[in-house]
């Protein structure tokens, strides 16, 4: 199921065009208003979508969110081919099943992260063009002969420091897309920007219909979300490691009695 399914009119210039996430009068679990944190919820019957049988609980709830918001921003916004090459910045909850989406179309994938283990975790995943931690994003590009080559980056991130890169790195004409948003505010060189004729494309949310095709790439094991799970009771535990930057990627917290 998704919380945010629009107020599904046609009258609705968000719902009419297929974008229910920026609908102004329909309910947004978990989006300013109540959400899921608990053991059962409401919702309207359009934001269902049918799990496919070997899904968990758990591994459908992340898809809900970091599966479906970065499967949105892959395959609507940045409209990745397979011939293409993209830079992915930042490989958290969202960064990371953007990849995974990313090679399941058959583009050619570049990672960056601060976190050892999340490269390492990339690695595992097949991916072989991997920045160093530390190393210099455009030095990187240069020395491996990337320049002119880049036809899309998607910041997981959204700090100065990626979104100067990816404006320095991405070919002429490409495509820039923004997901994270770290930093409030970013800075566009506006010289960069016009000269190399980039689209600057912002991403948000997903559509039900993002749902379902993310869950099918799951269910055919071309997508495999990273979740933790853990019991509703010790939300505030999981709350507080998140805080502390320990958790990995996605966490699903589940009713002990609804479990058996």
């Amino acid at each position: 199921m998704i919380g945010v399914p629009g107020c599904g009119r046609q009258s609705c210039p968000e719902c009419a065009r297929s974008l229910p996430q920026l609908c102004a009068t329909g309910h947004h679990s978990g989006i300013g208003q109540d959400g899921f944190f608990a053991p059962y919820a409401t919702i309207d019957q359009r934001g269902a979508a049918l799990v496919p049988q070997g899904i968990t609980p758990a591994i459908a709830a992340a898809a809900t969110d970091a599966v479906l918001t970065a499967y949105h921003a892959v395959v609507r916004r940045a409209e990745v081919r397979p011939h293409e090459t993209v830079f992915i910045f930042g490989l958290g909850g969202l960064g990371f099943n953007g990849m995974q989406v990313c090679k399941a179309i058959g583009a050619r994938v570049i990672v960056s992260d601060v976190r050892e283990e999340r490269l390492d975790a990339a690695r595992e995943f097949g991916v072989d063009d991997i920045v160093p931690v530390g190393k210099d994003i455009q030095e990187f590009v240069r020395e491996k002969g990337l320049e002119g080559s880049i036809d899309t980056t998607i910041d997981f991130v959204g700090v100065p420091q990626t979104f100067g890169d990816a404006q320095a790195i991405v070919r002429a004409g490409g495509k820039m897309v923004c997901v994270g948003t770290l930093a409030a505010e970013n800075t566009i060189q506006m010289k960069t920007g016009i000269r190399k004729r980039l689209s600057i494309l912002f991403s948000y949310g997903g559509q039900i219909e993002d749902l379902r095709e993310a869950l099918a790439l799951i269910a055919k094991g071309d997508l495999k979300p990273q979740v933790e799970n853990g019991k509703l009771e010790d939300f505030p535990r999981w709350l507080k490691d998140l805080c502390d930057g320990k958790v990995k990627a996605r966490v699903a917290l589940t009713c002990e009695h609804l479990t058996h």
